[in-house]
């Protein structure tokens, strides 16, 4: 597997070929871990030397679409999570709900369409259903002349994820691999998850978390718990966050996000809310236990950090279906009850971290996959580390 030297310039190489081309990379701003997973498969090829560009989905949406279904999308799961389980269901089981949604992404195709005649580019990565089901669509009718890859953020796999025409599926696990393959997904390449590295730089000793848990609860002795549910702290964080109080087992810490109502109604009941927080590495590296409900990029990142994580009072939907991959993956428990909360977060604390995928160190990095595809042979000069 051939790559450019670290920190040289791919472009100055493919001026000399007589191109100027960048990986596209397409994400989609319906939640952060989209957006986190096209940021770090955008910094590793670029620090490999292959330039990238940055597009979210909803901005190449005709104006006014792309976030009036965003804002619908965020509305439902806040006001009406119960309905997202059979929106998806249907999705699964009715061909007339995934051409309803193919037609709302068709927009998105002709812009990708356009982006490619105006820019030199070396192909198009997804890591949004949308904007795979774009690219996968360009490709099938010949409208794309370069690979299109989607890149799998979740555990579980729905089949908005998944199109024929996309050149290269990667995934996190064998177990999204299995489902992409199950709703049609040609080539599938299982890689490392794309976790940033001061995630795992930043892995404390015991005693030093133990030192940073006093500054987040210095009133009290037992372990700190945060509860997360996205960028929008969506999902019943606030009813989660009591229960944890109440088991006696540890201290209930909730990442609120953007969700500022939920923070003052946190505070109000005395429980330590945080809002939006930039640093998330040393917030991981400060609390002893991860309580997530949705299975996204979050329960990545504190695996990678080496913080016990587990699920409780997960989010209909794609909330639950993560939930159920990653416990039959034997990385997160799922708590499915107040009754297994205290025991859960006990056994959670004793036996500590599961293994990211990653740690076995035999798996492929997503950028160097890319790379494969994408980039001609005699642009490479050396072998990709393993």
């Amino acid at each position: 597997m051939n790559v450019p030297e670290p920190g040289t310039s791919f472009a100055a190489a493919s001026r000399t070929a007589g191109e100027a081309e960048a990986v596209d990379v397409v994400s989609g701003s319906f939640g952060a871990g989209h957006d986190a997973a096209a940021d770090e498969i955008a910094r590793r090829l670029e620090h490999l030397g292959v330039p990238t560009r940055r597009w979210d989905v909803v901005d190449l949406m005709p104006p006014g679409l792309g976030p009036v279904l965003r804002a619908a999308y965020l509305r439902q799961l806040k006001t009406l999570p119960g309905t997202w389980g059979p929106l998806l269901d249907a999705l699964e089981r009715h061909d007339g709900v995934a051409r309803l949604t193919a037609s709302l992404v068709s927009a998105a195709a002709k812009q990708i369409e356009r982006l490619a005649l105006e820019r030199p580019t070396l192909g198009f990565v997804a890591t949004h259903p949308f904007a795979s089901q774009a690219l996968g669509s360009l490709r099938s009718q010949g409208r794309l002349a370069v690979p299109a890859v989607t890149y799998l953020t979740d555990m579980s796999v729905h089949r908005l994820w998944v199109h024929p025409g996309i050149d290269l599926h990667l995934a996190l696990h064998t177990l999204p691999a299995s489902a992409a393959r199950r709703h049609g997904a040609g080539e599938i390449v299982v890689v490392r998850p794309c976790v940033p590295p001061e995630f795992e730089s930043r892995r404390p000793s015991s005693r030093q978390r133990g030192g940073a848990r006093s500054s987040l609860s210095p009133l009290t002795q037992t372990p700190t718990a945060l509860l997360v549910g996205g960028a929008y702290g969506i999902g019943r964080l606030e009813e989660a966050a009591l229960e944890v109080g109440a088991s006696g087992v540890a201290t209930p810490v909730v990442l609120c996000g953007r969700n500022d109502r939920l923070r003052r109604r946190l505070a109000r009941r005395g429980v330590l809310s945080l809002g939006w927080v930039d640093d998330v590495a040393s917030l991981l590296a400060s609390v002893d236990v991860v309580i997530q409900n949705a299975g996204g990029f979050t329960s990545l990142e504190a695996l990678a950090a080496g913080v016990p994580v587990v699920t409780y009072r997960c989010i209909p939907g794609h909330g639950a279906a993560n939930a159920a991959a990653l416990d039959s993956a034997g990385l997160v428990p799922w708590l499915l009850d107040v009754d297994e909360l205290p025991e859960g977060l006990v056994r959670a604390l004793e036996s500590g971290p599961r293994a990211l995928p990653t740690e076995s160190g035999l798996l492929p990095d997503a950028a160097a996959a890319i790379i494969d595809l994408m980039v001609p042979t005699h642009l490479t000069s050396r072998p990709m580390p393993a």
